[in-house]
């Protein structure tokens, strides 16, 4: 049986599942989540509430690629978006850009999100992947470098770029895979979301139930 690399990588698993047109308000939410500076970084620009939800309300789920990283809470924790060269010149060409919320930093988040959006870009038939960040974007330009990608520094700003091996029948099963135990991962901690918002409604109820019995007998 073929061993999956990025399951014997890792002694934990991060389900990292893909994200739909339907998850833009828990994208928006997660990106106004991050303080000013962090949208510094991310974007280039301390973006405003408002650029942030014209950025979400133009994302293309069609021709581009978001992954993210839940919580418990069905928190959007972590992002990467995975941006797709609409130059018909350059249709082997990708970007790659992530987000992590302060609270979840220290966790590879980060590096998890770019093995996952590099193992998805080969079997999409990209042969080189881009990173375009500020040069004190520490944390993005150790991801490239971990990774093995150029990298060139242009004064404030920093590019790097990483040439991915062609697809294989293990990197689509191993994407396969991942893809769906994050989805059943998602499942689960929404069914558990939802009972615990049950129970409380119970809880609730018994309560009240209680203190109009006590009432009654005073």
């Amino acid at each position: 049986m073929t061993e999956n690399p990025e399951v014997s990588k890792h002694s934990v698993v991060v389900p990292i599942r893909s994200i739909g047109p339907s998850h833009r308000e828990r994208i928006a939410a997660h990106l106004m989540g991050l303080d000013e500076h962090d949208r510094y970084l991310r974007f280039g620009y301390s973006a405003t509430d408002e650029q942030i939800k014209r950025y979400v309300d133009g994302l293309d789920f069609d021709r581009d690629d978001i992954f993210g990283i839940y919580n418990r809470k069905l928190e959007l924790i972590a992002m990467a978006h995975l941006a797709f060269s609409t130059d018909p010149d350059h249709v082997e060409c990708a970007e790659f850009g992530v987000s992590v919320l302060k609270k979840a930093r220290g966790r590879r988040y980060g590096s998890r999100l770019f093995e996952r959006a590099v193992m998805h870009a080969r079997n999409e038939g990209i042969e080189l992947l881009f990173i375009h960040a500020l040069t004190e974007n520490t944390a993005m330009i150790k991801i490239a470098r971990n990774a093995g990608a150029s990298i060139e520094r242009i004064g404030s700003e920093t590019d790097a770029y990483l040439r991915l091996p062609p697809a294989t029948l293990d990197s689509r099963m191993s994407e396969l895979f991942e893809e769906q135990l994050a989805q059943t991962d998602y499942r689960l901690k929404a069914q558990a979301k939802s009972f615990w918002a049950f129970l409380t409604g119970v809880q609730e109820v018994r309560r009240g139930v209680q203190d109009a019995r006590h009432k009654s007998s005073g």
